[in-house]
């Protein structure tokens, strides 16, 4: 018996949440030797049944992590435990866990005093005590590993993928004159300087941009109020769900990315997917998950930013360009050949062993 954390399916549908759903419904298709555990709080209704979730314990959240899940397990004989969110028992050693990346410590404004308080306590004892580490990119192994000094050779890159349900709209000359966000409003995810940017644009007075994120949120951020309402071309639409999010994304002129710290970043992929040119940020992992799908531009520069804005909407074959590569690098990603890596690690923890990742498995032979 192999225990699967699930926490996750009581947690709003973020990116974090997205993969552990993916990679779990990919692994349920080809193992039958899976017990899906999670709190009662359940959430995401339709996954939790397909994955015939088991409820457990009678507390939540952190709690129930740390106290409820590893009673279960030691009443199982301690088997062996996968977590593929953001958490997981700090003290239960027969563990493959995940992590993302350390946003926490580089953009601590982002994230709430307790949040990163919990992290920076927890994850130094957690690793401490894993067997081995997943995570999302090579850029996000390479800072975990600087960090906390954990081995790399004990960190394996999982990547991201998309769902098939993200499908290309119509060609690019009869798309909507808007460009599209996706995100959070968080400090690191750089939408005042996008913001910024678009105002600076002219001779465009009928373009809009789109920003698809947590209404209550973007409420918070009083800056981000103040820049939104300079422009009623501007426009905050909340969260939605997959068919309103793909109807976007297949209606835009381009979609912007410019985040200052990304552990992999699915947006761009699912904008790819839909056959959306990407102009992105040239930090943290983006590059290497973009590769040369996406125009760059410096996150930190609005002036360099707008640039991009005006080149990516005054040249469709650049936006033609861009759709094709957009759609080649989507191509890479798979969420069943990411569970098959994680199935392998499964299945090499069974083992008895925790060797390091061949280098024709590694991120940079393919993703």
């Amino acid at each position: 018996m192999i225990v699967i954390n699930a926490r996750f399916l009581t947690q709003e549908l973020r990116g974090v949440q997205r993969f552990a759903e993916q990679i779990c419904l990919a692994l349920k298709a080809v193992r039958d030797d899976l017990v899906f555990v999670a709190p009662h709080d359940i959430k995401m209704h339709d996954s939790a049944r397909l994955l015939d979730v088991q409820c457990i314990g009678h507390n939540r959240g952190h709690l129930w992590e740390q106290l409820d899940l590893p009673l279960y397990l030691l009443r199982h004989a301690s088997p062996l435990l996968v977590s593929l969110g953001s958490s997981a028992p700090m003290f239960y050693r027969n563990q493959l866990a995940t992590h993302h990346d350390i946003n926490y410590v580089r953009h601590p404004q982002s994230y709430s005093r307790g949040f990163r308080t919990i992290y920076r306590l927890m994850m130094p004892i957690l690793l401490s005590r894993l067997r081995a580490l997943l995570t999302v990119s090579s850029f996000s192994r390479g800072e975990i590993a600087g960090h906390y000094g954990f081995p790399e050779q004990r960190i394996f890159v999982v990547p991201n993928a998309v769902s098939a349900a993200f499908q290309p709209g119509p060609p690019l000359s009869n798309r909507q004159h808007f460009l599209l966000a996706v995100s959070s409003p968080s400090a690191h995810k750089n939408f005042n300087r996008m913001i910024q940017a678009f105002l600076s644009l002219r001779g465009y007075p009928d373009l809009q941009l789109h920003i698809v994120g947590a209404a209550s949120e973007i409420h918070s951020d009083p800056e981000l109020q103040r820049l939104a309402c300079r422009d009623p071309r501007i426009r905050f639409l909340g969260r939605l769900n997959d068919a309103e999010l793909i109807q976007q994304y297949q209606s835009a002129a381009a979609f912007v990315f410019p985040s200052l710290y990304e552990g992999f970043g699915i947006p761009p992929l699912e904008a790819q997917a839909c056959g959306c040119p990407v102009l992105a940020a040239n930090a943290a992992s983006i590059p290497e998950v973009l590769q040369a799908s996406a125009l760059y531009f410096d996150p930190l520069d609005i002036g360099h930013m707008a640039m991009a804005m005006q080149r990516i909407l005054e040249d469709l074959p650049l936006r033609q360009a861009l759709r094709r590569r957009g759609f080649n690098n989507v191509s890479r990603y798979s969420w069943d050949e990411s569970a098959r890596r994680v199935s392998l690690r499964i299945d090499t923890l069974l083992a008895g062993h925790t060797a390091a990742e061949p280098p024709s498995a590694s991120p940079e032979a393919r993703p």
